[in-house]
């Protein structure tokens, strides 16, 4: 039953990390990005998940959960807002650099798909939690048939 609470604490981390990431978006959703394509320009975030494995005693393998492998870039175009008196407006047209003449690049982020996650990732840290508790509920009526 152990094995039971470890797969919940792990969803619990996983889509504590997830929303995470959807907050770091939701907050650079109107950060220009340099239009001299400075390192910390900002791009959409997404948590990749995959299974947790882990060697039994047996020395097979199993999966006990999920975990957060990468946090990946969103190579989508960057959204493209004309504002010729913005300091981080393009200056020239050049492809090469996705950059439009008075154009400002913003992050491609959008509200809806950042609040869907954010709700997904909401609902499956509650479903860990009521998860974990009924296991929690299992041990202790286990405890007392045995006592």
């Amino acid at each position: 039953m152990y094995g039971a609470l470890d797969i919940s604490a792990s969803g619990l981390m996983a889509q504590r990390a997830r929303l995470e990431v959807v907050s770091a978006n939701v907050a650079k959703i109107d950060s220009p990005v340099d239009p001299t394509k400075n390192p910390d320009d900002y791009r959409r975030q997404f948590a990749v998940m995959s299974p947790k494995e882990v060697r039994g005693p047996d020395g097979v393998k199993q999966s006990v959960g999920v975990e957060v492998t990468e946090i990946g870039l969103d190579k989508s175009p960057f959204r493209k807002v004309y504002d010729p008196t913005n300091p981080f407006a393009a200056t020239a047209t050049d492809e090469s650099k996705d950059q439009v003449a008075g154009y400002v690049n913003y992050p491609d982020i959008h509200w809806p798909t950042e609040m869907m996650n954010a709700y997904e990732a909401t609902r499956l840290y509650e479903a860990n939690i009521v998860a974990a508790e009924a296991t929690k509920t299992m041990m202790a009526q286990a405890l007392q048939l045995i006592a």
